[in-house]
């Protein structure tokens, strides 16, 4: 019973979003509060991981400033991430791509566009 109380309330937290899958790049658009302050914060990567499912998934997204590699985690369905945007989706063969952290350089850490 309680279950299915459960349920129907994370499928009313449940927003549409656009479909991304891993290896896609995307543009995050997270909300930031600072004091009475908000603004809009824009988080361009390649997306590497997509995990758990109903209103907790989150996905990871992965890019390279100055040649360090910076990962950062969303929740999908959270009410900070204000637009999700695929810029180019991408074609790969693993469900996690871990092994980008140990690619130096833009060209080795290329992913193939879909066609």
């Amino acid at each position: 019973m309680q279950n299915k109380i459960i349920d129907d309330i994370e499928k009313s937290q449940i927003k549409e979003r656009g479909s991304f899958n891993v290896g896609d790049m995307i543009s995050v658009s997270k909300i930031i509060i600072e004091g009475k302050k908000k603004r809009t914060q824009k988080f361009e990567g390649t997306v590497s991981k997509i995990q758990n499912t109903g209103s907790r998934t989150m996905f990871t997204v992965r890019k390279v400033i100055d040649r360090i590699g910076v990962e950062k985690s969303f929740l999908l369905h959270s009410s900070l991430v204000s637009k999700i945007d695929v810029v180019r989706k991408g074609k790969v063969r693993r469900a996690k791509l871990h092994y980008l952290r140990q690619r130096i350089g833009s060209k080795a850490s290329r992913i193939k566009a879909a066609e």
